[in-house]
């Protein structure tokens, strides 16, 4: 059975310049076993397959695959997924909120509202290995609430010093963040500092492993971020939702930035991910744009 599959790339506004992800639709017919082994031959930091809900309030259900084993929740196939399900015309039950059921649950997804007659693109619009027309489309997730939180402990800080080659005195802040994935976040002072950064990722181990640091008054940005994530096969991630979630709600929390900002992450590897902060109440919306890039049928 062949399945309509998409490659998309997330979180940048220059296509191919974020982070890719593959989508499997209409996969309800797969086994885990099918799943795992198809994230595994992808080999990307996640593959998703799109499946009917089972909670009556979604609008749709994602699992989501790294080359290691699933994930309850994560940023980038969040609102990848979310994309092509719109994409395959999909209409979700409130205007501008799509409703995603993951392994943590609901997750809301703020998404353009169609002008009137205004219908998604064809599934299979453009060719397999044929770059989609469309223009990136910009969507939002409400960061889900922190399941952990608070500094690291001594011996986990320990391990990241050594993992990142610093000093102790360059570490200004720690964190848990656990909304799904289990980051463990360090504060350091600059986005040059973040940049420089040469992990020893065997020392790493199992640790997923978030750094940021503020960037100079008056750029573009207001954050550099780094994720590393040795142990699910993603040395490193070139921009990841979950992690920038967690940030997000600790640095805003925490008074260490302000309501809205946007954030940079893959620099380092030759990227340009951008992440669009925006809390408005008790939200965290975090937002980036998706494009279309590859569009054809697989077969699992």
């Amino acid at each position: 059975m062949t399945h309509a599959f998409y490659q998309v790339d997330v979180f940048s506004a220059e296509p191919f310049r974020g982070n890719p992800l593959a989508v499997v639709c209409d996969a309800d017919g797969l086994s885990e076993a099918q799943m795992a082994a198809f994230a595994r031959w992808t080999n990307l930091s996640e593959t998703t397959f799109l499946l009917a809900p089972t909670d009556a309030l979604a609008d749709y259900r994602v699992r989501i695959f790294t080359p290691s084993g699933e994930l309850p929740f994560a940023g980038h196939p969040t609102l990848g997924s979310c994309a092509v399900w719109l994409a395959q015309g999909g209409r979700p039950r409130q205007p501008g909120c799509v409703v995603q059921q993951c392994g943590i649950g609901r997750v809301r997804v703020r998404c353009p509202s169609p002008s009137l007659g205004e219908t998604a693109p064809p599934a299979g619009a453009a060719s397999a290995g044929s770059a989609a027309a469309a223009a990136p489309m910009r969507l939002a997730f409400a960061a889900p609430p922190l399941q952990r939180s608070g500094e690291l402990e001594a011996p986990v800080l320990q391990q990241i010093v050594r993992a990142l080659g610093v000093l102790p005195s360059d570490v200004l802040a720690t964190q848990w963040l656990v909304n799904g994935p289990q980051w463990a976040a360090v504060k350091l002072d600059s986005a040059e500092r973040v940049l420089a950064l040469k992990p020893d990722f065997s020392a790493m181990g199992t640790l997923k492993l978030g750094v940021v640091a503020p960037c100079a008054s008056g750029t573009e940005t207001a954050f550099e971020v780094r994720a590393f994530a040795p142990g699910l096969g993603v040395p490193e991630d070139p921009v990841t939702g979950s992690l920038q979630a967690g940030l997000a709600q600790w640095l805003i929390g925490s008074g260490q930035a302000p309501a809205a900002y946007t954030a940079a992450q893959g620099t380092a590897i030759g990227r340009a991910g951008r992440v669009h902060i925006q809390r408005e109440d008790d939200d965290v919306w975090v937002g980036g744009d998706v494009s279309l890039c590859i569009t054809g049928r697989v077969q699992v």
